[in-house]
């Protein structure tokens, strides 16, 4: 991914539901902080809803059943607005 697309969000095929179920966990309450990808990290969401303001202002809104990729070097805010639960990776 470029500078153009600090973010990418899609469904995931079955396969890649199944293989995002081997990586490690991570789980968060209600809460907003803010945050830097210092590697690339892909993560697949299993539960919750967040909003994410990255640092010009674009809001992107992530929820159960995507798949998301955040490029090195994004820095932004989450805003978890439903209790998260995700598996990720770095890629």
């Amino acid at each position: 991914m470029n500078q153009t697309q600090p973010v990418k969000i899609y469904k995931p095929t079955p396969e890649e539901i199944q293989q995002a179920k081997s990586w490690p966990s991570w789980s968060k309450e209600v809460s907003v902080f803010d945050w830097y990808y210092s590697s690339t990290e892909k993560f697949y969401v299993v539960e919750g809803e967040v909003e994410v303001t990255l640092e010009d202002g674009t809001k992107i809104n992530i929820s159960a059943g995507d798949m998301v990729i955040f490029s090195q070097g994004v820095k932004c805010r989450w805003n978890v607005k439903k209790p998260i639960f995700k598996h990720y990776t770095f890629i």
